[in-house]
């Protein structure tokens, strides 16, 4: 597979990824590791072959592959901060609800112990 084929296979990934990340910034829990497992995946093929092409000849189909894949990347920089503030926010919230469950759970056994 050619490097332009190889960069636009990798362009179509990362931007289905981007979508997926872009609509699940409102459901944190819609984001899952395979998504983001993916998205690296695709960042670091693509980074290989960029840092294998360093100095190489680009035709323009190349140079338009490596601009719509800069655009991805920059799309993904600016998703990444709110997408990490809402995991965050989820985070604190589920141990929230899992203290309070350990909590209710010790009560119901020291209530049956003392019953």
């Amino acid at each position: 597979m050619s490097a332009t084929q190889t960069l636009r296979t990798t362009n179509q990934s990362l931007r289905m990824l981007i979508d997926e990340l872009a609509i699940a910034r409102e459901n944190p829990r819609a984001v899952t590791c395979e998504h983001l497992a993916g998205v690296l995946s695709e960042l670091l093929a693509a980074g290989e072959l960029l840092r294998d092409r360093v100095g190489a000849e680009c035709d323009d189909e190349l140079t338009r592959e490596i601009a719509e894949y800069q655009q991805n990347v920059e799309r993904l920089r600016t998703l990444l901060p709110g997408l990490q503030a809402k995991l965050l926010t989820e985070r604190a919230h589920l141990e929230s609800e899992r203290a309070h469950l350990e909590a209710a759970a010790a009560w119901a056994k020291a209530r049956k112990s003392s019953s």
